[in-house]
């Protein structure tokens, strides 16, 4: 599989110029920073609740809706994948609770 989160992230940027009546990312982007949050909370829950359920194939099918809404959230903040990627290569070798402690000062 080919880089799908930058290709979904193209895909996500053109969407931005869409009708808003014929593409859902359209839509979500016509109604603000606030829908797309409330989006990306509703996934949130969904993953958990699957997880909670304990059915592996309803936790991927609902992270991959968490991951696109992400997706669609970085798209409309004008982050780039790329720099959620530097930021988690930036924590390789890092203890988590180093890292935890570094935002702290």
């Amino acid at each position: 599989m080919d880089n799908i989160l930058k290709k979904l992230e193209e895909i996500l940027e053109e969407r931005k110029s869409a009708n808003e009546n014929e593409s859902y990312v359209a839509s979500l982007y016509a109604k603000g920073l606030d829908e797309i949050l409330k989006k990306v909370g509703e996934e949130s829950a969904e993953v958990i609740i699957a997880a909670k359920d304990n059915n592996n194939e309803k936790v991927i099918y609902e992270v991959a809706d968490l991951w696109f809404h992400i997706l669609v959230l970085l798209r409309q903040k004008d982050i780039k994948v790329d720099k959620i990627e530097q930021e988690l290569s930036r924590r390789f070798g890092l203890s988590g609770l180093e890292e935890k402690a570094s935002r702290n000062n």
